[in-house]
């Protein structure tokens, strides 16, 4: 038996729910529309919707609209990554309706006016700014530039000061003609309600929502070669990204890259690279490895920030590590507690339960289906350590990879 119910509404908007007793309730919006969908020259268009979105409707001024769920201590908020834009709140579980009724009226009826365009152009430019000051963020997005040079999954989500600042109305109606398909979308719903009643609920306020059919077309990134670039920045420690392309979503390695990279670099502090950087040669403070796969590539990344005498080291260090990856099978009491750390970690997240629906609908969204607790379990404790050796080999090779300095002026 599946711990979720889906329904699909005439129109292809699909609803999703797992129940839960508690009074609180999680739901989240999905559309299948993201950063790497922009035309060239619009970049950063999707992220400017997602902001419009809070503004005027056809039935809302601005206050309204941020007062409709704030006046009964809810939360709403919004994102927008290279392949989605979700909206979500958290609510008391009687404001249901309320919310689906704002998600609809934000969703399909906002005006876009000029005057909050305008508003909204210059929060986003300072946006920009704000991270443009923060070199341990601002170098992610110039690793993934670099990484995906000349392709739409390289272009900083937020857009550049130069392409926001042309974004106009026509843009936007033409971005959500052409991205918001009906069929992929999804609201869904984690909370305590009769699922039949929820479904007519959807119906009452997104089954007059017309049908889009309109299909996408994405392009996956060519390949590249390795790289070593060198900014200067008016920054006091160096910064640094070693990493390369990953594994996509539905690749049958994932799992195995996704324990990987935990034992490498990932979450707490008893993973190799802390261990082995910070901890017993104390020179970095952060250092942390990531994986982030999409639907048809994906990002495997390490990041640490160092004194800039101490770079050189830093960057032989992760190369030892990686290099022990490579050449060395974890045994067989290794791989026994990095699947009991990765698994018990996972378990844990679950407790986060707006995470939970979220990655729930993105994965209904990506796959059709939704893989239960258990399965995902089952994939990680199938993994082999001749697995991880050959995962080593390929994601971790030197030729594959680039890397990106930002150094003091």
């Amino acid at each position: 038996m599946t711990d979720h119910q889906v329904h699909a509404l005439p129109n292809g908007i699909r609803i999703l729910f797992k129940h839960s007793p508690s009074p609180i309730t999680h739901c989240c919006f999905v559309l299948n529309a993201g950063s790497r969908d922009e035309l060239p020259k619009k970049e950063g268009l999707a992220h400017f919707i997602e902001h419009l979105l809070f503004k005027e409707t056809e039935r809302r001024n601005t206050p309204q609209i941020l007062n409709r769920l704030e006046l009964v201590g809810a939360d709403l908020n919004a994102y927008t990554t290279k392949e989605y834009t979700c909206i979500h709140a958290s609510l008391l579980k009687q404001h249901l309706e309320r919310t689906v009724d704002l998600f609809e009226d934000i969703l399909f009826h906002s005006t876009f006016p000029e005057d909050e365009m305008e508003k909204e152009r210059g929060v986003i430019l300072d946006e920009i700014s704000s991270y443009l000051d923060q070199p341990e963020e601002a170098i992610q997005d110039d690793f993934e530039e670099y990484l995906f040079k000349g392709h739409p999954i390289g272009n900083n989500i937020l857009g550049t000061p130069k392409s926001v600042g042309v974004l106009n109305g026509a843009d936007i109606k033409q971005f959500i003609t052409a991205n918001n398909n009906t069929h992929q979308m999804i609201f869904a719903v984690y909370g305590d309600y009769d699922f039949t009643k929820l479904v007519k609920l959807c119906e009452k306020y997104f089954g007059s929502v017309p049908e889009n059919t309109n299909q996408k077309q994405r392009i996956a990134p060519a390949p590249i070669s390795r790289g070593i670039y060198i900014l200067k920045k008016p920054i006091s420690q160096t910064h640094c990204i070693i990493g390369g392309r990953a594994y996509p979503s539905a690749h049958q390695n994932k799992y195995g890259l996704l324990l990987l990279n935990n034992v490498l670099g990932g979450m707490g502090m008893s993973n190799r690279l802390n261990l082995e950087i910070r901890e017993k040669h104390g020179i970095a403070y952060t250092i942390e490895s990531n994986y982030t796969s999409l639907t048809d590539t994906g990002i495997f990344s390490i990041y640490f920030g160092t004194d800039a005498e101490k770079a050189d080291k830093a960057l032989k260090l992760v190369h030892k590590e990686l290099k022990k990856l490579r050449e060395n099978k974890l045994g067989a009491v290794q791989l026994r507690q990095a699947k009991e750390k990765f698994i018990g970690q996972i378990a844990l997240a679950e407790e986060s339960r707006m995470s939970l629906i979220i990655s729930m609908a993105k994965s209904l969204m990506d796959f059709g289906r939704i893989d239960s607790l258990e399965d995902i379990f089952a994939k990680i404790n199938s993994v082999t350590a001749e697995d991880l050796l050959e995962i080593s080999n390929e994601i971790f090779d030197n030729d594959r990879m680039i890397t990106l300095l930002f150094e003091p002026k």
